[in-house]
């Protein structure tokens, strides 16, 4: 019997592929053994038809692991021969140009057979917590500094695991158990995609992706460029001034919109850097096309044809395009800002769908033993702590507080943190005033004080932004206060990169960055500026911004 083909039939089909790479990613993080994965959500998943092409994503999961792994599969899918796959083969690679920036995240792809042919494949990526180098930090100098590189290869043959490298993960790492039983959640989550999609496939009856996967593609292509012709036509250029790490950076952005689609250019952007903070182009890319996406066709899944529309280049002397052999590790310190940067252009076309700059980067905060505490017999440990800061205002609403924009990363939780290393977390709590005045305000940022639990010394890889310059506001908001890093008993503040020794007494405190306002302050509802006074989240003092709204 012929199946069933028509376009409410291919519908409900989409929306069962959107329900399977949902339940992969949920497997994913239910059988992590790294909190930074089964706690923040650090992964993505996927389904992809036999070309290669992306049919669904699940929504759980980041831009820089999501858009990233659209084009990484494509590259895998090009290496290995579709007649040379087996029922149970699965690829993976690590490397920073093909999958997702750095060499800690581990990207994998598993083909489906039906009927002992290949008929889509399966991809999933997530982060691994130490890979062996100086850290997962920004100090080194080439990509060999920062850990093991796995070119593209078969991890699981016929369903075995490749013994040989499993054991070459597991002793180039400070966390061997937890990267062993990472990669398996990840094995687990292309397998559940695998036996769900083919099961689905026979449900319905259909023998191959074929139909199923035009009809995606071509529908999601045309919703794409239908919302992009909503937007004004012209070209719109911004630029952002960050930190940086030797020395201040300014990041550059042209964004051409025509009915054809929206186009990217870096040109103008600040060299590389000599320390790890480059970003490779995929993943400035993902996030850049990310930031677009939230605005023009948000409702649109994403996939092979909604991100067709949407492209990004820079010239290769940039530090958005950073070239092999680059370090890269911290490459997200840059890369998650590159939607403000985006959206700065995408403002000057649409100015009331925008909102302010957020605090944008994560305060991901690596940190493990100090040297000579393994080589005393001490409490060895590697872990990743993830805290955010402020949104941006929206045009109609306050900014989010303590919420990870762009990235999607769930903050860390303070009892798993010190369950699985040797540090007391004292205070973590939203700071007040934090987030820039507006007729909208900026999503707050937070103060994170920590000291060792054991008084051994311990370190810290810091890589994040906006302590120099804050997120600021759009339509006469105000800035959000910049974050801040110092020991309780300093006399000056700590720079934002750099390997951080923290001694036993050492008391650390962390301030996230806090949102720009959105619109004049003097406009805002007095109710609202009541309320968050009564809350403690602006002081009297803060206030006094507010003007007539006070």
């Amino acid at each position: 019997m012929t199946a069933d083909l028509s376009p409410a039939r291919l519908q409900v089909m989409w929306n069962r592929l959107l329900a399977v790479v949902e339940e992969q990613g949920q497997t994913l993080i239910r059988a992590a053994f790294s909190p930074i994965v089964r706690e923040c959500g650090d992964i993505s998943a996927g389904i992809f038809d036999a070309g290669g092409r992306m049919l669904a994503q699940a929504v759980t999961g980041t831009p820089g692991h999501i858009n990233t792994m659209a084009e990484a599969v494509l590259h895998l899918r090009g290496r290995f021969a579709l007649e040379d796959m087996k029922p149970g083969d699965i690829y993976m690679t690590n490397d920073p140009w093909l999958a997702s920036g750095h060499l800690n995240d581990f990207l994998l792809m598993m083909p489906a057979f039906k009927d002992g042919q290949v008929v889509g494949f399966t991809s999933c990526t997530s982060h691994l917590v130490d890979l062996g180098g100086l850290g997962m930090g920004p100090e080194g100098s080439d990509i060999y500094d920062e850990g093991l590189l796995i070119p593209p290869c078969k991890l699981v043959e016929a369903g075995v695991p490749n013994a040989l490298l499993m054991d070459i993960v597991r002793v180039n790492s400070r966390e061997p158990v937890a990267n062993e039983g990472d990669i398996y959640a990840l094995i687990a989550c292309c397998e559940a995609g695998v036996n769900r999609l083919v099961a689905m496939m026979e449900e319905f009856g259909i023998d191959d992706l074929d139909a199923l996967g035009n009809y995606i593609i071509d529908t999601s292509r045309k919703g794409a460029l239908e919302a992009i012709a909503e937007v004004p036509e012209g070209t719109y250029k911004n630029v952002l001034k960050m930190d940086g790490y030797e020395k201040e950076l300014e990041l550059h952005a042209t964004l051409s919109v025509s009915k054809a689609g929206m186009h990217v250019d870096f040109t103008g952007t600040s060299g590389p850097s000599k320390k790890g903070i480059n970003v490779p182009l995929n993943y400035a890319t993902a996030y850049t096309v990310f930031a677009l996406r939230c605005i023009v066709g948000p409702d649109i899944p994403n996939n092979a044809g909604s991100l067709a529309p949407f492209t990004v280049d820079g010239p290769k002397d940039c530090i958005l395009n950073a070239q092999h052999p680059l370090p890269v590790a911290m490459r997200h310190t840059l890369g998650q800002v590159t939607p403000d940067l985006v959206l700065g252009c995408l403002h000057q076309a649409l100015p009331d769908q925008v909102p302010a700059e957020g605090a944008s980067c994560m305060f991901d905060l690596p940190m493990r033993h100090a040297p000579e505490v393994a080589a005393n017999g001490g409490r060895e440990f590697a872990i990743e702590p993830v805290h955010n800061g402020g949104t941006g205002a929206r045009p109609h609403a306050d900014g989010l507080s303590a919420t990870a924009y762009p990235s999607g990363v769930f903050g860390s939780q303070v009892e798993i943190t010190e369950s699985v290393a040797p540090v007391v977390m004292w205070r973590r709590e939203l700071l007040p005033d934090s987030g820039g005045a507006g007729k909208y305000r900026g999503g707050l940022g937070q103060r994170i004080e920590m000291t060792s639990s054991n008084n051994a010394p311990f370190i810290v890889f810091l890589s994040v932004e906006r302590l120099k310059f804050p997120a600021l506001g759009r339509m006469g908001g105000l800035p959000g206060a910049p974050g801040r890093i110092r020991f309780r008993e300093g006399e000056s503040d700590i720079p934002g990169k750099g390997e951080l020794r923290v001694e036993g007494g050492d008391y650390l405190i962390f301030d996230t960055p806090g949102g720009g306002g959105f619109g004049d302050p003097a406009e805002r509802d007095a109710d609202a500026l009541a309320l968050d006074l009564k809350r403690g989240l602006v002081t009297d003092t803060g206030a006094k911004v507010y003007g007539g709204a006070s």
